[in-house]
């Protein structure tokens, strides 16, 4: 690809969005040709999509769920992402495949290797360039979700939110490009850390 996809990945609330416009003001600031976009959505029949996945008080079954996550992916991935890759762009993205392993796979009990596998034909074995991985404590989900509207997803409890952490931080482990930042810094700690990875991974250069 001609471009550089780089993906924010964490528990809602981490700050990826912050960190993702900041991302994008600072690599437009340099003269790039960026592209901002998220999972589930990013395109108009993603986001018909999202709003049923993420509808609160919708009866979605898991394997359901998997398989809308990967629906909605399928359709990102082959209308908005590899374009753009393939016109020279910087593609951020807020979620992609991780998210999945991490929510439905450790979350769920969904098996793994059946998650991987609908992933890679979901994606077409498109895989970021980097992989940011936001993980906070979890009295900062509820401090920070005090005056928030809460999704289906984050209106699951502390032990579902346990195991989709451990799910993140086995993923790191085993995903190529992928690096840990401590999400419970402040905004500006959080910047500092993004901009040096992107220096260290030569991602712009």
């Amino acid at each position: 690809m001609k471009g550089k996809f780089i993906v924010l990945e964490g528990p809602d609330r981490c700050g990826k969005s912050t960190q993702a416009k900041l991302l994008v003001n600072h690599l437009t600031s340099l003269g790039k040709d960026v592209i901002l976009t998220r999972e589930p959505g990013g395109t108009p029949t993603a986001e018909q999509i999202r709003k049923i996945v993420l509808q609160p008080g919708l009866d979605v079954r898991p394997m359901a769920e998997l398989f809308l996550y990967e629906a909605s992916r399928a359709q990102h991935t082959q209308e908005k992402i590899l374009p753009a890759l393939e016109a020279g762009k910087i593609v951020i993205c807020e979620r992609y495949t991780m998210s999945t392993a991490a929510y439905q796979g450790y979350g769920r009990g969904i098996d793994l290797d059946m998650i991987d596998t609908l992933n890679r034909i979901a994606t077409l074995e498109t895989k970021p360039d980097l992989t940011l991985v936001f993980l906070m404590s979890d009295k900062y989900f509820v401090k920070r979700g005090e005056y928030l509207f809460s999704d289906r997803l984050e209106q699951e409890d502390a032990a579902f939110r346990q195991k989709m952490r451990k799910g993140y931080l086995d993923l790191i482990n085993q995903t190529p490009h992928a690096y840990l930042i401590n999400a419970d810094q402040t905004i500006e700690d959080i910047q500092h850390r993004v901009l040096e990875l992107l220096k260290e991974t030569h991602i712009t250069d």
